[in-house]
Parts: structure tokens; C-alpha cells; sequence
């Protein structure tokens, strides 16, 4: 049997870590003489507002720098960055700008010709994945030579893990993603995350370690200094190592699996060979997940029943609720817990997603989304429904809906929402390691 390579390396010095991954999985051997390579970092969300790194969430720019001089180094003249940074509109073209200046990809250019792009302002390439999956794809990574991937190694609040093929899905457009998290069970975000690379071109999946992150994809999650690389020619492979880095085994991430079985691959590591570090000398075991707390008198997250909470029934996101409203849950979450004065809520339901049912005997229903809004608007078994029907919905009209349930959340918190991020890089100040140096380039 031939076995895909996969490298682990703990990371010391610039450039001499990252040669080190790519030179013990033979990641660049086949890459093509003269070719254009497409690199997709992981950026996820960026705000003006705060300027700061967030570690374990976005790819560290030192790991970007430290692959295009090895490419520069092999003749590679046309090297181009893309990513498609989660916004509140796709016409928003000054934050990308924002990320990609901070990040010192326009540094990058003036040191290696390499040209950065935002996908929302190129065209997209409808591509059909098989088993009836069809999304639009960016037309630039599609039509390279050649791809290197480098996400940033975190723990998934949905998909478990994050790694290579997750990463792709910034490749696609709005829409795509929306339809990635449909309420079709047997179709679920799983099922298509895992196809995300298969009609890319051959693809080197370098997995940023320097930072991990626990408990992701966002910024809320915990943020650990690892100081780890793994790298690997086969995309399934470099990721099914990447799991069990953070503590899983591949046949417990449900993308992975679906991955292995539409390649004919086995479900764990006994076709793959590892080189440079053990895995068990290097894994931790990152938690995915914020536990919750479902009785009589309330479904929230633990953190809001060790402040006594009761009356709200705000139940666990699921694989349905796409990426824009993920992005105010959190916030949601964060304004109920504040708002607490210690007097129970009214049977307060909050739905969210596209496959949520409402309770029986609640008060009030309140519909976060376009999606819960089009799908119960004429629910019988709704009392009083407080419908929040944007696409992402406005946070002014989230605060109406709290306070019209009785839930007298602060609009502040909402209105400085591109400012909430610091409050969680604090956590971090300070402490060894921690500082802004690996997301620069100088």
C-alpha cells in the first residue's frame, strides 16, 4: 500500500519550521514549473474597529510569508491570496482592504509581486460536486495550477474540527454558504463541506499551528499558543492528522468521514505515514464546544445558569444556522446574561436556524433570522411571535424583539458590535507569547 505523507514539525524559527513541513511531506515536489498558485489563509471576520490579532481564529501572516518565499525560491512568479472574509455586505470593500493592509499582504507585495484579492469582488463558477451538491466557487482559485492552503488549526462549534477543507468554504459565495446549511438532515453542512475540495487543483494543505483555538470558530473561543505545523500533499490526510492533533479521531468528524468515503479511503490514519513529530507527543485536546443547561425553567448555555437565569429558553444552535446569524448569537447571548436583574423571564423561546421547532406553552417566541421567520410565520402553536426576518437581521431590530419579551438588553452592546472583540483580546494581554508579531510582516 502507498501511503500519504503527512509531516508534523514544531514550530521555532521563521522559515526554517515551515521549510521543515514542506520538505518532510514532499508537499511542493509536484508542484509545476512556472505555475500559478492560489494561497487561501484563513481570515473568517475582520472589523476596522479594533485593530488586533486574533489568534487560532486567522492564518498568522508569518506562516503566509515563510510559503511564498519558499515558492519564490522554486521560480514561482504568480502567487495570489484570496479569501472571502465574513461581512455584514458583500459591497463592504474597505474592511477586506483593512485586513489585507494589516496583515501585510500589501507588504508582501512589495517584497514578492504577490497579489491579494477578496472573492466578493470576483466572479464565481458554478460547479457541480456530485449527489446533487452545486455551489459557486471562486473563479481564481479554481482556474490556478496549484493550491496552498493554510488555515489556522482550531477546534468547530459545528463541524468539531476546522482545518483544510473547511477552510475552503470561504471560496464560495454568499449563497453557496447559505446552502451549505440547509435543514436537510441527510445533506447537512457535513455532507457538503466535505466536497468542498474536490474539484480544486492539486492542493498542499500547510495547517497553521502557532496558535490553536479552542471552543471556535470565533474569537469568543479559547486561544492556546501550540507552536505546531502539519503538512501534507493529500488534503484528507492533513486533516485527518490535524484532528487527531486536537484530540479526535477522524471517524468522530462527521466531514471527514464523508470525505474519506467519497475517496475510498478508510476512516483512520492505517494509510497514512507520519513523519518529523509523534502525534502523541504534540496533541491536546481542544473542546469544541460551550455546554448547556436544559430543565424546566430555561435552555442556555452553562455560563448564564451559574448567574441564576431562568424564564429564557435560548436552545443550541445546530448545523442549520449559517454564518451570519452565528455572528450575532453570541452577542445575543452576551445581552440576555447582562440584562439579568434576577426576576424571571416570561417563558421567553428564542428559535434559531432552519429546523427549530417551537415549544409547547411558551409565552413568547422569539424567530431570530429570515429563516425561523419563513418557517413558523403562520405557526399555530405559537402564542406571541416577535419576528426578527432580516438576512442577517439588524441588530436593531434584535434589541426591539428582546425588550419587546421583557428582556431589557442594553443597545449599546449592539451598537458597538465591531468594537466587542477587543473586550476578548484582553483576555490576552500581556501574557508570553501573546503578542501581535506572528499576524505582521515587516
Amino acid at each position: 500500500m502507498v501511503k500519504s505523507l503527512v509531516s508534523i514539525v514544531r514550530y521555532e524559527k521563521p522559515e526554517e519550521s515551515v521549510r521543515k513541513a514542506v520538505e518532510l511531506s514532499k508537499g511542493l515536489d509536484h508542484l509545476p514549473d512556472k505555475a500559478r498558485v492560489f494561497i487561501k489563509p484563513n481570515i473568517v471576520y475582520w472589523t476596522k474597529e479594533v485593530n488586533f490579532p486574533k489568534w487560532g481564529v486567522i492564518t498568522t501572516s508569518r506562516v503566509i510569508e515563510d510559503m511564498v518565499i519558499l515558492l519564490k525560491e522554486r521560480g514561482i512568479d504568480d502567487i495570489t491570496i484570496g479569501e472571502g472574509i465574513i461581512l455584514g455586505s458583500t459591497k463592504d470593500t474597505e474592511t477586506p482592504a483593512h485586513a489585507f493592509e494589516t496583515l501585510g499582504y500589501n507588504k508582501l507585495k512589495e517584497k514578492y509581486g504577490v497579489k491579494s484579492i477578496n472573492t466578493f469582488d470576483r466572479p464565481f463558477e458554478e460547479v457541480d460536486l456530485g449527489d446533487d451538491v452545486v455551489l459557486n466557487m471562486n473563479e481564481d482559485i479554481l482556474h490556478s495550477d496549484f493550491v496552498v492552503n493554510v488555515p489556522a488549526m482550531k477546534a468547530h462549534n459545528q463541524t468539531i474540527v476546522s482545518l483544510g477543507i473547511k477552510n475552503l468554504k470561504g471560496m464560495i459565495d454568499v449563497k453557496s454558504r447559505k446552502i451549505c446549511h440547509n435543514a436537510d438532515p441527510d445533506k447537512d453542512l457535513n455532507f457538503h463541506v466535505a466536497r468542498l475540495a474536490d474539484k480544486m487543483p492539486p492542493m498542499f494543505s500547510l495547517l497553521d499551528g502557532i496558535y490553536t483555538l479552542e471552543k471556535g470558530p470565533a474569537i469568543d473561543g479559547r486561544m492556546r499558543r501550540s507552536n505546531i505545523l502539519v503538512a501534507s500533499a493529500d488534503f484528507i490526510s492533513a486533516d485527518m492528522v490535524g484532528a487527531k492533533v486536537l484530540g479526535y479521531e477522524p471517524s468522530e468528524i462527521p466531514h471527514l468521514v464523508n470525505a474519506a468515503k467519497n475517496h475510498g479511503r478508510p476512516y483512520d490514519l492505517s494509510d497514512v505515514e507520519i513523519v518529523g513529530e509523534k502525534i502523541e507527543d504534540v496533541a491536546s485536546l481542544h473542546k469544541y464546544d460551550f455546554p448547556y443547561t436544559v430543565d424546566e425553567e430555561r435552555s442556555v448555555p452553562d455560563g448564564l445558569v451559574k448567574d441564576g437565569i431562568k424564564g429564557v429558553f435560548y436552545r443550541k444552535f445546530d448545523l442549520t444556522m449559517c454564518t451570519y446569524c452565528s455572528g450575532v448569537n453570541g452577542l445575543v447571548l452576551s445581552a440576555i446574561r447582562y440584562a439579568w436583574k434576577g426576576e424571571p423571564w416570561d417563558n421567553v423561546e428564542v428559535l434559531t436556524g432552519k429546523a427549530m421547532e417551537p415549544t409547547p406553552g411558551m409565552n413568547k417566541t422569539i424567530l431570530l433570522g429570515k429563516c425561523m421567520y419563513q418557517k413558523h410565520k403562520d405557526n399555530p402553536n405559537i402564542k406571541e411571535m416577535l419576528a426578527i426576518k432580516g438576512c442577517p437581521p439588524k441588530v436593531e431590530n434584535i434589541v426591539k424583539a428582546l425588550q419587546k419579551a421583557g428582556i431589557e438588553v442594553d443597545p449599546s452592546l449592539f451598537e458597538n458590535i465591531d468594537k466587542a472583540p477587543g473586550l476578548y483580546m484582553a483576555r490576552y494581554e500581556g501574557k508570553p507569547g501573546f503578542d501581535e508579531a506572528f499576524h505582521r510582516v515587516v
